[in-house]
């Protein structure tokens, strides 16, 4: 029974307010399986089930599947679709709320998840900053979000710095409004994200990385000097010793920076005095 159907039945209007467009395409469920890989040793965490389309299918390759729903209105439906199946957990919260390392620690696990374009990022970092992440996500997110993820140095983002320090993504597919009801207004696409055993690059301070990066593109259109020197609150000599010790040209903007150039300002400005 496809989710138009299930809501109607059930009376149950979707909310725009959180993003539910729900995916019924038969083809683009089994691709979003496929990509996901799962192995027998696999629990899965899938975020937003919708009506449980999707989940019913990852319910026959997943040893373990916690799924996690903030819509408590979806309960008839969900506990109905997946009455067959005995290890499915449900939990009826925010994500964002939600501990998952003590869910799946220590044993690998996959997430699956449909995000909605308003709250994309927050997920990401929870999910990739848990003390135990998960070995790969499979997302559904918005072309340009995923576009923006993948974007390489002269078109990098903070959103592009933050995701591959953590892992390795890539656009596997791409979906169009009718794979969803009701139908976004925007294209989709599904992004895999296979995350590392450890960064990419040597970073001592974790945090003073991701302060660094946030004050490169904190203002966007200046050059790096300048938006450093401000949102760090560095005199001109402090800044233009970080930039001679990272051996970085000052002048240079922050979407142009490879992870190992961030690596090195971030190195730089833990050497100040």
């Amino acid at each position: 029974m496809n989710p138009k159907e299930l809501v109607e039945i059930y009376g149950v209007e979707p909310k725009k307010s959180l993003g539910q467009n729900f995916l019924h395409d038969p083809n683009a469920l089994d691709k979003i399986v496929a990509t996901a890989d799962i192995t027998p040793e696999d629990a899965v965490l899938e975020v937003g089930p919708g009506t449980g389309a999707l989940t019913t299918r990852l319910a026959q390759v997943a040893k373990r599947l916690v799924t996690v729903e903030v819509d408590d209105r979806l309960a008839p439906i969900l506990e109905s679709q997946l009455a067959p199946y005995s290890h499915i957990e449900i939990i009826w919260q925010d994500i964002l709320q939600v501990d998952v390392a003590a869910l799946f620690a220590p044993g690998p696990y996959v997430v699956v998840a449909n995000l909605p374009y308003y709250i994309t990022s927050a997920i990401l970092r929870h999910l990739l900053e848990s003390r135990h992440r998960p070995r790969r996500l499979v997302l559904m997110v918005q072309t340009e979000v995923a576009e923006r993820i993948v974007a390489k140095p002269d078109e990098m983002s903070i959103l592009a710095v933050s995701v591959q320090y953590y892992g390795k993504p890539r656009i596997a597919t791409r979906l169009k409004p009718a794979a969803f009801w009701p139908r976004p207004d925007v294209d989709s696409a599904v992004l895999t994200i296979d995350t590392f055993a450890q960064p990419p690059v040597n970073v001592a301070d974790e945090r003073l990385f991701f302060q660094v990066v946030r004050a490169g593109f904190g203002q966007k259109r200046k050059q790096l000097k300048n938006a450093l020197g401000s949102n760090l609150h560095l005199d001109s000599e402090q800044t233009a010793s970080i930039f001679e010790l990272a051996g970085l040209d000052g002048r240079r903007r922050a979407e142009t920076l490879t992870l190992a150039e961030w690596a090195a300002l971030t190195t730089a400005c833990s050497q100040l005095n």
